[in-house]
């Protein structure tokens, strides 16, 4: 009786195990690594920002980026205006910070077309770039206090909306408010997962471990936008004191980096776009290719079946890493198509358009 229940155990728990793979294999899609030229833009972007808010409270007692502070600054200008406390310029300057902020997001809604990164369509990056360091460059030179100011904040919204989302994941770039709370957050499910498990990765099943994969992924991108948002504002106070003339002068720093990458941008933009289609075409071939492995070595795993009943449990955990691949091979083929979609469509309708004349 023992030795005939023995090889049923593991196609009773092949159903659980199975669902088990499938939740854990949508768990790491729901989250795909960033490309490192990606997160490496961004966190650029982040120092970027976090110099350009450390000169302009350097130069103008004034931060620009912080939309939460000057939305409080607005309701408490009120209460002491209407109580005599406080002048209308306060409320003033705080009101037109948050206002240029929003025209500097509305500004980027108009050039690019979607909220996640994308290099295909009508998205004018490097427009959004060039109007970014536009904005820096003019503060750097504008006398005055309010409007210099309004300026930076306005780039900095401008920036902020570039990248909204991508790969699953919020992407702020000029505050790290919710950078924070995303990495304690984070942080804190990974340590509960390991707490429940006495603290030992080998008690991890496949979905705890997709959840901690995915979770860790993120705060390898999160962590790394705030340490560059600090390390960009230490950056730009020195630069404040070193760089001659006024302190706003320092501007003219993260104006240069954003101005030059997206003059290059546009410049080169077909031959980033091919390059970038090389990657994922190659991306495809290898998942594709870990798929027919996996494929054919479940093949061999069958053939010995018959000689070696733990073949059964080694079996249904090389039908779980195919179920991975296979899924891992679905996103990248449906990105091929989505690409070759938006292409068939650009040509249409500049095929269509002579018709038309």
């Amino acid at each position: 009786m023992t030795q005939q229940v023995q090889p049923v155990a593991p196609f009773e728990s092949s159903p659980n195990t199975k669902k088990m793979k499938e939740k854990a294999a949508q768990i790491r899609k729901s989250f795909q690594r960033p490309k490192f030229w990606v997160m490496g833009f961004g966190w650029c972007l982040a120092a970027c920002a976090g110099a350009a808010n450390v000169i302009a409270f350097k130069s103008w007692n004034l931060y620009a980026s912080h939309v939460t502070g000057s939305t409080s600054a607005m309701a408490f200008r009120l209460e002491g205006y209407h109580q005599g406390e406080y002048g209308s310029e306060s409320l003033k300057e705080a009101c037109l910070l948050v206002f240029s902020f929003l025209c500097g997001a509305y500004a980027c809604g108009l050039l690019i077309d979607k909220n996640q990164v994308h290099f295909g369509g009508k998205a004018f990056y490097g427009l959004a770039l060039v109007l970014n360091s536009s904005l820096l460059a003019s503060a750097a030179f504008i006398p005055g206090r309010l409007l210099p100011v309004c300026l930076v904040a306005a780039a900095c919204g401008l920036q902020n909306a570039m990248c909204t989302s991508h790969f699953g994941a919020i992407i702020r770039t000029t505050h790290v408010t919710g950078t924070m709370t995303d990495i304690g957050s984070t942080f804190g499910r990974i340590s509960m997962i390991y707490l429940r498990k006495g603290c030992r990765r080998s008690n991890l099943n496949d979905v705890e471990r997709a959840e901690v994969g995915v979770d860790a992924r993120k705060l390898a991108v999160l962590f790394g936008l705030w340490s560059f948002y600090f390390m960009g504002g230490l950056f730009g106070v020195y630069m404040e004191n070193i760089i001659p003339g006024p302190p706003q002068r320092a501007l003219l720093l993260p104006a240069a980096f954003t101005g030059s990458v997206g003059l290059f941008y546009m410049a080169c933009r077909q031959i980033l776009k091919d390059y970038i289609k090389k990657l994922e075409r190659e991306r495809f071939e290898a998942d594709l290719k870990e798929a027919q492995d996996v494929l054919a070595h479940m093949g061999s795993r069958l053939q010995d079946l018959e000689h070696n009943d733990q073949s059964v449990v080694e079996l249904d955990a090389e039908m779980g890493h195919m179920i991975d691949a296979l899924h891992e091979v679905e996103a990248d083929f449906e990105n091929l198509v989505r690409t070759h979609s938006r292409m068939l469509e650009r040509t249409d309708s500049a095929t269509s358009k002579p018709d038309k004349a």
